[in-house]
């Protein structure tokens, strides 16, 4: 009898000890891998739901860039999540005004060294800051029709002719001038070419879109704007008489972030993205000289 219950006796302390063993077997490291395995996962969660920060980037640029520098701000965009380019684009030295005033802006891209220089005396950008990013020139356009039978650059010296022109204070107008004025010191054209040409000038515009426009329209004989402004859809309705490179005027176009950005790191990219080989491409299909290349 007594060796039956110590029988059983041990063979429960056997049962009770294998139950404990499985328990501690099973239990334990499980609960360490759930837990490290939890870890990693929320983390990641939590990265994937975390919202991308809004921001607006104000880019003003001359009114000769308002094609290549909206592509370029399309593209600026695709590559910064969450960034907005706001383009304003204008006469240079209209922008270069506001900029003077005080107006709020992120990078200034102007159609002369004079409007730079402006706003770097005004202490909006640093003079180091700034950065040439392209070249352009002159061209004559006039209406497909050609209702002022234009031939020759000397055409543009014929009574009764009708001519739109940049105002002197804009880059584009103040490029013609200059052109009128060398043009007037060439035999071929003869002294009096620029006074002639003047005394056919019905309107001085603010910015050379709206000399594009208007010559598109049939509201003048002819017009002096950048071979740039010749886009694909002024060219459906305006033709061109090139000026020669010993008679034009080479623009420089500079562009530096503002001094008093609320977004420096933004403001620089884009500088540097305009710099680049993409945007430089970008320019260059627009008619732009590259301005990087060694």
């Amino acid at each position: 009898m007594r060796s039956k219950i110590l029988s059983i006796l041990m063979l429960s302390l056997l049962l009770l000890s294998a139950g404990c063993s499985t328990q501690a077997a099973t239990s334990v490291p499980t609960e360490v891998v759930e837990e490290q395995a939890a870890a990693p996962a929320t983390e990641a969660e939590e990265a994937a739901e975390a919202p991308v920060e809004a921001r607006t980037l104000t880019v003003l640029a001359a009114a000769s860039l308002t094609e290549s520098f909206t592509e370029l701000g399309l593209l600026f965009e695709a590559q910064n999540e969450g960034v907005t380019v706001a383009l304003s684009f204008a006469g240079s030295q209209a922008l270069a005004e506001q900029l003077g005033q005080g107006a709020a802006a992120d990078v200034f891209a102007s159609a002369n060294t004079k409007y730079m220089t402006a706003v770097v005396d005004a202490g909006r950008v640093n003079a180091d800051d700034a950065q040439t990013f392209a070249y352009n020139k002159l061209v004559v356009i006039y209406p497909k029709d050609n209702p002022g039978e234009l031939t020759q650059l000397q055409d543009l010296a014929k009574s009764g002719l009708m001519i739109i022109l940049a105002d002197e204070t804009v880059p584009v107008g103040k490029y013609s001038q200059e052109f009128l004025d060398k043009a007037s010191a060439d035999e071929s054209f003869g002294s009096d070419f620029k006074d002639n040409v003047l005394a056919n000038v019905v309107s001085f515009e603010d910015n050379v879109k709206a000399v594009v426009t208007k010559i598109s329209l049939g509201e003048a004989d002819a017009g002096i704007v950048y071979v740039t402004d010749i886009t694909a859809d002024a060219a459906e309705s305006i033709d061109k008489l090139d000026i020669p490179d010993e008679l034009n005027t080479i623009g420089t176009y500079p562009i530096a972030p503002v001094a008093d950005s609320q977004n420096a790191d933004l403001a620089a990219s884009f500088v540097s993205f305009v710099l680049s080989d993409e945007g430089q491409a970008v320019l260059a299909k627009y008619g732009f000289v590259n301005a990087t290349a060694e």
